[in-house]
């Protein structure tokens, strides 16, 4: 029994082992987006939920916002003025009718994410940074590669119509 714990001590410890070498997606991608400097957080993926929405019009995709501890915490307490070191991500898909779903009803029900689409966006809070556009950095990534500065300098002109909520127009959904 002894040894059959043994062993599995040990390929635990390399396989962990192993799994540290792997590079992650964000280390991989040390390219910063222009304008704002900013890098792909490492973990972002692990971030816990703020929202979800459906984009209509031109970009029509499903989009989960995701916060850093700093960002969840500032919504779960209400806050007007996000603190700095809040990060909020934006993740797109396309989507499509889910047909199991359409055949137990009779019709279009429900609709499921499919391809990653209008790459990842980022929002960094830093009041003194980024004093210029309302203490707020953004970036966006199209696979793990940052946009180029025409769709940085776009950023914050859209923003801006979210200027009462501190430049956010997501609200958290507990």
């Amino acid at each position: 029994m002894r040894r059959i714990v043994a062993a599995f001590a040990v390929a635990a410890a390399l396989i962990g082992g192993t799994a540290a070498l792997i590079p992650t997606f964000s280390e991989d991608a040390g390219e910063t987006a222009p304008i704002f400097g900013i890098k792909l957080p490492e973990g972002y993926r692990d971030w816990r939920l703020i929202s979800v929405a459906h984009e209509e019009g031109k970009l029509n995709d499903l989009r989960a916002i995701l916060g850093n501890d700093t960002a969840i915490d500032a919504f779960r307490a209400g806050k007007e003025t996000f603190p700095d070191g809040t990060i909020i991500a934006r993740l797109a898909w396309d989507y499509e009718k889910l047909p199991e779903s359409e055949a137990a009803f009779g019709q279009a029900q429900s609709y499921v994410a499919i391809h990653p689409k209008n790459g990842v966006q980022f929002m960094v809070k830093d009041s003194k940074k980024y004093a210029a556009t309302g203490g707020w950095g953004f970036a966006h990534f199209n696979d793990g590669k940052p946009g180029d500065a025409k769709i940085h300098e776009a950023c914050f002109g859209c923003h801006q119509a979210a200027a009462s909520r501190d430049f956010v127009f997501n609200r958290y959904a507990p």
